[in-house]
């Protein structure tokens, strides 16, 4: 249930009504929109009369119930508005939202060495992008394929961090590890293969730092958005959806399906922020900019775009790879589609 002020309401009523409404066992949610403020309410809000509420205060406009599931994750909990995610870079706060500028997020599957994760953040950098991505723990379908370096890894991001200026982003397998990943990650990732590690959610749900969190690879939208809604509950509202292709009967030309519709419903279903993977998306080098150039077409708030120095070397994920001077090219490409509608300089 949410309850919508009046433009101009004071401040002193809205805590007013706040308190009222605390007395009353729930737990009021106070979002600010561009031009009004929102009140949501968190709680057994089955049995309440809208019209009892309604008659707090004159300043409130309207009370409404939101029907769906996904309470705080749902558009209609901040009354149609979107949300913003800030996150703070060493080159400053970058917004991901979708009246904000298109995020690019660039880097190798894995943090392999030194020498090529500081490359590939200097390249990656030069060509546009805000953020550095790089795996420190890898999941693998295979025990016997490459985990990741682990601690050593996230040494060498913040290296790369350091050097760059870029933001990182890097993922979390285990609730274990969250703490020291948290000391280096400006957003911290929850993989395909951990979307409904519910405890894992809960404990990234606590923390501070944004989360970036992508669709499982069979899950359906609803899945991903109680996903959401486990981190927001657990107190955190700073989450990113990252589509990055999901299973479905045809899997002979491209390592997955990219699922560029989900823009437009998250679009119409959540306030959060949708960001497009599309290396993961097909698998292939070759095919990842077209998808990339659609994805920003369809109205994504941010791309995420794997990139090595030596693909043919890379130790996980080299042939979705693109090179840094394809990267340079790539960008370049994107930069007139993302000035015709509105999303780059």
């Amino acid at each position: 249930m949410i309850v919508v002020m009046k433009v101009g309401s004071p401040e002193a009523e809205i805590e007013r009504v706040n308190k009222e409404l605390s007395s009353w066992g729930l737990t009021p949610e106070k979002i600010i929109g561009r031009h009004k403020v929102v009140i949501g309410l968190v709680g057994e809000t089955a049995d309440l009369d809208p019209l009892q509420i309604q008659e707090l205060s004159d300043w409130i406009e309207q009370v409404l119930r939101v029907e769906v599931p996904y309470k705080r994750v749902s558009r209609q909990f901040r009354h149609g508005e979107a949300s913003e995610v800030v996150v703070n870079t060493p080159d400053g706060p970058v917004v991901f939202g979708e009246h904000h500028p298109l995020v690019v997020v660039a880097g190798p599957c894995s943090v392999e060495n030194e020498e090529m994760i500081v490359e590939t953040a200097r390249r990656v950098k030069a060509a546009g992008a805000q953020f550095l991505r790089g795996g420190a723990y890898k999941p693998r379908t295979s025990p016997y394929a490459f985990q990741g370096h682990g601690e050593s890894a996230l040494e060498l991001l913040a290296k790369a961090r350091e050097v760059s200026g870029l933001g990182v982003i890097t993922e979390v397998m285990d609730a274990s590890d969250l703490e020291r990943i948290a000391e280096v990650a400006d957003v911290i990732q929850v993989g395909a293969r951990n979307m409904q590690n519910f405890s894992l959610l809960k404990k990234v749900g606590a923390q501070s730092k944004p989360v970036l969190l992508k669709r499982g690879m069979s899950a359906t939208i609803e899945e991903w958005l109680m996903a959401a809604e486990y981190i927001l509950a657990a107190g955190n509202p700073n989450v990113i959806f990252c589509e990055r292709g999901i299973r479905t009967f045809d899997r002979q030309y491209t390592r997955n399906t990219l699922d560029l519709s989900v823009i437009p419903v998250l679009r119409k279903l959540t306030h959060l922020p949708i960001m497009i993977d599309p290396s993961h998306g097909v698998g292939w080098s070759e095919f990842v900019p077209s998808m990339a150039m659609g994805a920003i077409a369809s109205g994504c708030d941010s791309l995420m775009i794997e990139v090595h120095p030596y693909p043919a070397k890379a130790l996980s994920d080299g042939p979705q790879s693109l090179t840094p001077d394809r990267f340079d090219k790539l960008m370049q490409e994107l930069a007139v589609i993302g000035r015709a509608v509105g999303r780059m300089k």
